[in-house]
């Protein structure tokens, strides 16, 4: 609720700056016609991994990969990894924050095991894995709106150095962190039987079929929707009760529609000036840290949409421009409120009654963020140099 309520009064803010003027209502349109697309894809992709949810998918891949472990913690953490990539990469970082948390949570339990560096797994590969396509990342989209709009393959093109760096640095971390609890060994419990075969087949076909569209370079708002039109369809027939107005992430869009329009209204009055002179110009290998330590510092400081929009102006190239995203998505590693996926990656572990010591959190944040970033930015200039 507390996002809501920051969305609501970011919303009436930025209709404040319109009527006054700070924000001129030409420039208010341009801004719709650019975002629409993005909160459309977030609303429906949001609808279907929740339906592909209640239909069991995501749990039958839990427990698939469960056996596939073969009784090895470590073995059923690096398949947990590869499972948080692929989601996050195909299906937005909140998905896997939101959905595949309580997967991992359950998995871990099932199998006897602590659930917290499967949990932390899950987070930080939300945030730092989400860099190689447009749909992996509210971020990424407005990114490739501003490159020209380049094809999904265009766009892993330019990211797939540092998207490699950023997805293994912090899995690194976890593995050493945690390796006391991962090289144990587990028994594999019995599968959860589907409750509805028809449902759980029509949900497993729909999102498999969708994962390629993502990425087929039609704009990815389409097939989301189409996807999403389509389970509410067979849902309504045989589950009426799961359709509730709770499906659609209202306080997420309010909020990032709100953030759209404060953004633009403060660059009218000279953040953008500011924050060009802070991060810089250039794209030597310095030049690109300097705008993404920039980035990252910004997204723990006000999260990582705002500080992508403040930030977007100074980033005059590709090769800036992917150097920030790649401190504003593998950046917030940090602060609890750094991305939104964080705040909803929490909420589902105290859902579940996982405690985790924020204390603890921001410390080996501080240390793996910057390392990741640092990293990952050297990846692009050897990439783009």
């Amino acid at each position: 609720m507390r996002t809501a309520i920051v969305g609501t009064v970011l919303l009436v803010l930025g209709v404040v700056a319109v009527i006054t003027g700070l924000l001129p209502v030409a420039d208010a349109l341009v801004l719709w016609d650019r975002v629409w697309p993005i909160l459309l894809f977030v609303a429906a992709i949001t609808v279907v991994t929740e339906l592909a949810a209640e239909a069991g998918v995501f749990t039958a891949v839990a427990q698939r990969t469960a056996r596939w472990g073969r009784g090895r913690a470590w073995v059923l953490w690096l398949l947990v990894v590869v499972l948080a990539a692929l989601s996050t990469v195909f299906l937005s970082l909140d998905t896997t924050a939101v959905l595949l948390t309580p997967v991992v949570i359950v998995l871990a339990r099932h199998a006897g095991l602590n659930p917290l560096p499967f949990a932390l797994t899950t987070v930080w590969m939300a945030n730092a894995g989400s860099l190689l396509l447009p749909v992996s990342n509210l971020t990424n989209l407005l990114a490739q709106h501003t490159l020209g709009d380049p094809s999904p393959l265009a766009f892993a093109a330019l990211m797939w150095a540092p998207a490699l760096v950023a997805m293994v640095v912090p899995m690194v971390a976890v593995f050493v962190v945690a390796r006391r609890s991962l090289l144990v060994r587990y028994e594999t419990g019995e599968e959860d039987p589907v409750e509805d075969r028809v449902l759980f087949g029509f949900s497993a076909v729909v999102v498999v079929v969708l994962l390629p569209l993502l990425v087929s370079g039609l704009p990815v708002w389409l097939p989301a929707s189409a996807a999403a039109v389509l389970l509410i369809v067979v849902f309504a027939v045989r589950r009426r009760r799961v359709l509730r107005f709770g499906l659609l992430p209202w306080q997420l869009l309010l909020l990032a529609s709100g953030l759209f329009l404060v953004i633009e209204a403060l660059h009218n009055v000279g953040l953008g000036e500011l924050l060009t002179t802070l991060s810089g110009s250039g794209e030597s290998p310095l030049a690109l840290l300097r705008l993404s330590l920039t980035g990252m510092v910004g997204a723990n400081a006000v999260d990582n949409l705002p500080a992508y929009l403040a930030l977007e102006p100074a980033a005059e190239t590709p090769a800036r421009l992917a150097a920030l995203l790649i401190g504003v998505n593998a950046g917030p590693l940090i602060t609890p409120w750094a991305s939104l996926a964080t705040l909803l990656w929490h909420q589902r572990l105290t859902s579940f009654d996982v405690e985790l010591r924020w204390s603890r959190y921001v410390l080996l944040g501080a240390v793996v963020a910057p390392v990741t970033v640092i990293l990952a930015t050297l990846a692009l200039s050897l990439t783009v140099g």
